[in-house]
């Protein structure tokens, strides 16, 4: 069973990295991570989050020399909102969440 306060700070983690992408989840979970395994395992997924979109961010900028990078720049950003706001509601839950389409390079 999941303690409240471990919700909401792995709610936190998402819901800060909407204003401070890095440094305000990297806290959160550097301070929090050996305290609970349901904090860690939603920082190591943010963070992995962070990784993968990044990529497919750089991918797209490159693209818009052919035009449907344009597209694709929309749709990345798009997608990267709506996750971060799923898996907010999902680790509020007490849900370990695993968001689609990453790359899991932390484990």
């Amino acid at each position: 069973m999941v303690k409240n306060d471990e919700k909401l700070f792995a709610a936190a983690i998402y819901g800060i990295s909407i204003f401070f992408p890095v440094l305000g989840p990297l806290v959160i979970w550097l301070l929090k991570r050996n305290d609970s395994t349901f904090i860690d395992y939603h920082g190591k997924e943010y963070f992995n989050f962070l990784i993968s979109y990044f990529i497919y961010t750089f991918i797209s900028g490159i693209l818009t020399i052919v035009v449907i990078g344009m597209f694709l720049l929309w749709i990345v950003g798009i997608m990267a909102f709506v996750f971060t706001i799923v898996a907010a509601i999902k680790a509020y839950e007490g849900e370990e969440y695993r968001i689609p389409w990453i790359f899991r390079l932390i484990k």
